[in-house]
């Protein structure tokens, strides 16, 4: 039922399942890239899902860690964090508004440091404009991207309420007219002109979180799971180095 980027799939109500705490953190609106090893074949509103294993405690910690840490370079320090990370729901929806390689998001200056700093996987979904369910629906998942039954959504539909960002972020499309223009290659690979002085002053910091968050999420590869997400075992070296090399 699942699809990867299938081009023949008609998504009606699309959907990913994830895991927690990725899946929460997407839809609280404090995860703004989900990273993938494959582009993004939808734009608009895609639902979340939690899938069944209940996160470690480890793991809700490093990745709380991770977006407390990303988020202080952009001067946010009082972060929110969800009470609960349920399991086998469905929480909510985002809007996917683009997807861009790694090193085109590490290099783009228009949009705030820290978004730059949560990509850590070889595509980077755009995700914006997220909202809850007021009550998570129990329901299984499937890999890939796939369509909700028609009653869920339908009953998901009347039951969202709009979430208020840490830090609303706003992902300028190439061509407005053109909901498909935000795309993998799109964008001019240039290094980044922004200061990096805040970065810089929280390196041991920030080199710490995403160290916590890579181990995080290696759990998953480890077991044979298709799952990525936004801090991907294989994937965090050579986003470093990019990102160095970019400011330097």
């Amino acid at each position: 039922m699942g699809s990867r980027n299938r081009s023949d799939v008609n998504y009606r109500n699309p959907c990913l399942t994830m895991h927690q705490p990725w899946a929460s953190l997407l839809v609280y609106g404090i995860k703004r890239i989900e990273g993938r090893s494959w582009p993004s074949p939808i734009r608009g509103r895609l639902w979340i899902h939690a899938a069944s294993k209940i996160p470690e405690p480890e793991t809700i910690k490093a990745m709380e860690d991770f977006y407390r840490e990303i988020y202080a370079v952009d001067g946010i320090t009082d972060l929110k964090f969800p009470e609960h990370y349920p399991v086998s729901r469905l929480l909510g929806c985002v809007e996917v508004t683009g997807c861009v390689t790694c090193e085109e998001l590490v290099n783009w200056d228009q949009i705030p440091e820290g978004v730059r700093l949560e990509g850590q996987t070889k595509f980077c979904w755009l995700c914006e404009q997220p909202q809850k369910l007021i009550v998570p629906f129990e329901m299984r998942g499937f890999q890939g991207v796939y369509n909700l039954e028609r009653k869920i959504y339908e009953a998901a539909s009347r039951g969202i309420s709009p979430v208020v960002p840490p830090l609303p972020v706003k992902f300028p499309l190439p061509n407005p007219r053109d909901p498909f223009s935000l795309k993998p290659r799109s964008l001019a690979s240039s290094p980044s002109s922004s200061s990096t002085s805040e970065v810089n002053n929280r390196s041991e910091n920030l080199v710490a979180a995403i160290a916590g968050a890579r181990a995080a999420a290696t759990q998953f590869s480890k077991n044979g799971n298709s799952q990525s997400n936004t801090v991907e075992g294989g994937d965090y070296s050579r986003t470093r180095n990019m990102y160095r090399r970019a400011h330097n």
